[in-house]
């Protein structure tokens, strides 16, 4: 129905420049009649043709000027050092206070950790004590009643 690549030779139209002439908004009372004078300032009108041969006919827009921005109230670089100083400040304090707490409680835990090693190990040897002592193993030797015969103690 409509041919993607169908060649055609591009529009040949005649370019008229119109001079619009401005409408008085409704409710402003009109003291005399409208005569058709154009005014003072009217806008010119632009005729742009494009690539294919269409033309566009249309007024030329005047950029927008921004709204001016509100003045900041300005500050001095040495308030704001100072600020920030007080801010990286505060924070290595903190930092230290929790570096300080983490290592006291790291100290107290190495600390109850060789306490619990030397009660563990105490018992053990207090064990292995009060338990040999209890029956005579062949390894007690009573040196001044053995009886030596071919390096044997006899007791």
């Amino acid at each position: 129905m409509y041919p993607e690549n169908a060649p055609h030779a591009p529009a040949v139209r005649a370019v008229e420049v119109h001079h619009p002439t401005p409408i008085q908004p409704a409710g402003v009372p009109v003291a005399a009649p409208l005569l058709p004078v154009q005014p003072g300032h009217v806008p010119a009108v632009a005729s742009v043709v494009l690539p294919d041969g269409r033309v566009v006919t249309g007024y030329a827009i005047e950029p927008t000027q921004p709204e001016p921005v509100a003045t900041k109230l300005a500050v001095s670089r040495v308030a704001v050092n100072v600020a920030l100083g007080g801010v990286g400040f505060l924070a290595v304090c903190g930092g230290l206070l929790l570096l300080t707490t983490f290592i006291a409680a790291l100290t107290a835990l190495i600390t109850q950790l060789i306490i619990l090693a030397a009660v563990i190990f105490g018992g053990w040897i207090a064990v292995q004590v009060f338990t040999a002592s209890g029956h005579k193993g062949g390894t007690t030797v009573n040196i001044r009643r053995a009886v030596i015969k071919r390096n044997h103690f006899h007791g």
